[in-house]
């Protein structure tokens, strides 16, 4: 079970190292839009930010042979590392043949069936958009539950994204998910609780009123 970031802004990238547990990154098309620079170059750039972990990129060219293309110029950059996302729509099946060798994540999943499909055709990741899934469709996490039932045994693993609160992750990573992917302040988030804060003062003033007995 591990830890992803989901950026491609620097500042995160170097916290997420700092930090020392995220295991890898994860992007899209709208988060390298961000970055105002082109995809690939932005892919070079988290590869040297961020040495160690998978690090996944998004094809974008508008045709089956122009993503094919796209994903072996990104694979080429870190064949050990590059991780390419193909969106789950079956248009992007008849791309999946010429990946022979490299490592690709099927992603914008919202269905059982598009994971077992995913796990089928290869894939070392799924990614379904949990909080979306139960926006748009219903119950999100028992979705997840099945994913996890049918990618079961075939070495494909859920990396889940697109949680928008701790409790929601929570219940992502109890209904079994393999991996989650978060911005930089969700990650935090996780490790912040109001009442850790509440002890550490309790614990404070315990000290102070003991000095001031001593005094």
């Amino acid at each position: 079970m591990a830890i992803f970031l989901d950026s491609a802004m620097a500042d995160d990238v170097k916290r997420a190292r700092a930090l020392g547990f995220v295991a890898g990154i994860t992007t899209n098309p709208e988060i390298m839009a961000r970055t105002g620079r082109p995809g690939l170059d932005v892919l070079a750039d988290l590869l040297q930010m961020f040495p160690a972990g998978p690090v996944c990129y998004q094809v974008t060219a508008p045709t089956t042979a122009e993503r094919i293309t796209e994903a072996k110029r990104a694979h080429e950059l870190d064949p050990d590392r590059v991780v390419i996302k193909i969106p789950a729509i079956p248009e992007n099946l008849d791309m999946l043949p010429a990946l022979d060798g490299i490592v690709f994540l099927i992603t914008s999943v919202f269905t059982p069936t598009q994971a077992y499909i995913a796990a089928q055709a290869g894939a070392r990741y799924v990614a379904p958009y949990l909080h979306q899934i139960t926006t748009d469709i219903g119950d999100g996490i028992g979705a997840l539950k099945k994913m996890v039932a049918y990618v079961e045994g075939t070495g494909t693993e859920i990396l889940a994204a697109n949680m928008t609160s701790v409790d929601e992750i929570a219940e992502v990573l109890y209904a079994g998910a393999h991996h989650v992917t978060l911005p930089i302040n969700m990650i935090e988030a996780m490790f912040t609780h109001e009442y850790s804060y509440r002890a550490i003062s309790r614990f404070e003033a315990a000290v102070e009123a003991h000095l001031k007995q001593r005094a």
